[in-house]
C-alpha cells in the first residue's frame, strides 16, 4: 500500500523543506570574537599596522567564511577558506594601509558567513599622524 502524497525520492521542494528545518532548528555555526575592535593607538602615516582577529565556532555545524572584504581598498583581510568545525577556533587577519589615511580612522571588515545572520564584522581603529608635507616654494 502506498500512502497518498508519499514519494519514495524528495522532491526539490520536500528536500528545501528538510534544509530549512536542519537549519532552522540547530543546525547552526556561530561565529564568536574575542574582539570584535582593535585599536592600534597612533602611527605614523605610511606605516602598515596588521591584527590577527581569533574567533571560535561556538555553533553546532562547520563555519564557513564565504567572503571577507574591507571598507576601502587600503584594508585588507586574509582567512582560512577551510571549514572550522564547532569549537575549533579560526583566525582573521587585518592589514590597514595607512598611506594617504591622515587622523582619526575606522576602518570595517565584512564578513560573510554561514552563520545566522550571514553577515558579521570587526573593526580596526586608531590615530595616523600625517606626513609632514613639502611646503610651496616662497615666489
Amino acid at each position: 500500500p502506498v500512502l497518498p502524497g508519499w514519494q519514495p525520492f524528495p522532491t526539490n521542494t520536500n528536500q528545501q523543506q528538510l534544509d530549512t528545518y536542519k537549519l532552522g532548528q540547530e543546525m547552526l555555526p556561530e561565529m564568536t570574537f574575542m574582539e570584535t575592535e582593535y585599536d592600534f593607538g597612533t602611527v605614523e602615516e605610511g606605516a602598515v599596522v596588521e591584527h590577527e582577529y581569533k574567533f571560535t565556532n561556538t555553533g553546532n555545524a562547520p563555519l564557513i567564511v564565504v567572503n571577507a572584504k574591507g571598507s576601502c581598498g587600503c584594508t585588507v583581510p586574509t582567512w582560512s577558506k577551510e571549514p572550522i568545525a564547532p569549537g575549533a577556533e579560526g583566525s582573521m587577519l587585518v592589514k590597514f594601509n595607512t598611506n594617504g589615511k591622515p587622523n582619526a580612522q575606522t576602518k570595517t571588515v565584512t564578513i560573510k558567513a554561514n552563520t545566522e545572520s550571514g553577515t558579521e564584522s570587526i573593526r580596526i581603529k586608531g590615530f595616523v599622524t600625517p606626513k609632514a608635507r613639502a611646503a610651496a616654494p616662497n615666489a
